[in-house]
């Protein structure tokens, strides 16, 4: 059995947190699991919620999951077409218990879903739960102890917007699986995605914006843990608040280019660098905020060849979002989604996409713009090889 030099049985989570700034103590999650296992002691009802493997597992099993590697040129191979679906994850059975009046419009999701499981082509799965181990590639160990034993502070719950509640970690756990999953099965067949998900507000230690893990930080560092290391990611987020978290998590990775095209004058007030960032006036219509997304992607294919594409597709930038501050008509809505499958499309990159936000002032507006990138993705996931 390995045990590494500097691990003490029974050590506490202020050891275990002093040493987080050691690269190699980071770069082996195997051990890093491990030495969670021995600082962290969770109730059992929390144990049973999250699953046995889930529990900081020391061999994580992804043997169902795993994927060869970058699978463009042999689907271009290939001299058979599949009978594909597309394959959409779902979570909004995991409902949270939010307090009476409480903004978060928790009751698009099923709606959404009734949508989809209605549409021809359309699988749609069970929210597969991110494991501990691959929470740790995007997030600090005291955060996610915080998070698993309900120990956030006031003051952190009021900046994640959610009171903690054992609902709240398991439904965050899923929605970042979901991504993943989406993610993974992207590789092979082109597109997939995650009827929830996009929570870009979430920092490394530190939820935030209705956002407890970053699920597109979680799965784009997982994929190049799992499945390939030289995997390049792109992170194109079209919610119309900037993807500030995710920036921050990634800002000295090269291998995971994030754009973000949002209302310079929305939340985030205090923004962060992006690898891209476009910033868009309070008001801006179709023309203004296609034309940035067309040269968004045009400077994203001159910097950068991705080999995967995470897509937030927020409906927050419609015109008839209390939030989003733009001006941008359903049908401009619909060309957006087109652009960036089409721009996957044309150089077979797969792609992961996600809901992200939607704040309509009525729900099925909201709702109805998320069908709408579901139907488009359905359509351009048939024309991949």
């Amino acid at each position: 059995m390995r045990v590494l030099t500097y691990f003490t049985p029974g050590a506490t989570a202020e050891d275990l947190l002093s040493r987080q700034a050691s690269e190699q103590y980071l770069i082996d999650s195997q051990f890093l699991a491990q030495d969670l296992r021995q600082v962290i002691s969770l109730p059992q009802v929390t144990h049973n919620l999250l699953g046995k493997k889930d529990l900081f597992p020391l061999n994580p099993d992804f043997s169902d999951l795993l994927i060869p590697t970058h699978l463009k040129t042999n689907r271009l191979q290939s001299t058979i077409k599949k009978e594909i679906a597309l394959k959409a994850f779902y979570a909004d059975h995991y409902v949270l218990p939010l307090p009476a009046g409480h903004r978060f419009p928790m009751e698009k999701y099923g709606r959404l879903r009734d949508l989809v499981s209605q549409l021809d082509g359309i699988q749609l799965e069970n929210a597969p739960t991110v494991t501990d181990t691959q929470i740790l590639y995007a997030h600090d160990p005291s955060y996610l102890i915080k998070v698993l034993q309900g120990t956030l502070s006031s003051k952190e719950q009021q900046e994640i917007g959610f009171p903690w509640s054992v609902q709240m970690v398991e439904r965050s756990r899923r929605s970042a699986g979901a991504t993943l999953a989406a993610a993974k099965l992207a590789l092979t067949e082109g597109i997939a995605g995650n009827l929830a998900g996009g929570t870009h507000h979430a920092y490394r230690n530190k939820g935030s914006g209705f956002c407890v893990f970053n699920d597109s930080a979680i799965a784009a560092r997982a994929i190049q843990k799992e499945v390939n290391s030289k995997l390049k990611v792109a992170i194109v987020d079209l919610d119309v608040h900037q993807g500030n978290g995710t920036a921050s998590i990634l800002e000295n990775d090269p291998s995971i280019f994030t754009l973000s095209i949002h209302g310079e004058n929305n939340f985030p007030f205090s923004k962060e660098i992006s690898d891209l960032d476009i910033g868009l006036p309070d008001g801006a219509g179709d023309e203004i905020y296609i034309g940035a997304l067309h040269q968004g992607l045009e400077i994203l294919g001159s910097r950068f060849k991705p080999d995967l594409i995470i897509y937030l597709a927020g409906a927050d930038p419609h015109e008839g979002d209390r939030l989003g501050k733009l001006s941008v008509s359903k049908e401009g809505m619909r060309q957006r989604d087109e652009c960036v499958f089409q721009y996957g499309l044309d150089r077979q990159i797969p792609i992961a996409f996600s809901m992200a936000g939607g704040y309509g002032r009525e729900i099925q507006s909201t709702v109805d713009i998320h069908f709408q990138t579901i139907q488009t993705a359905l359509r351009y996931q048939e024309q991949y090889p």
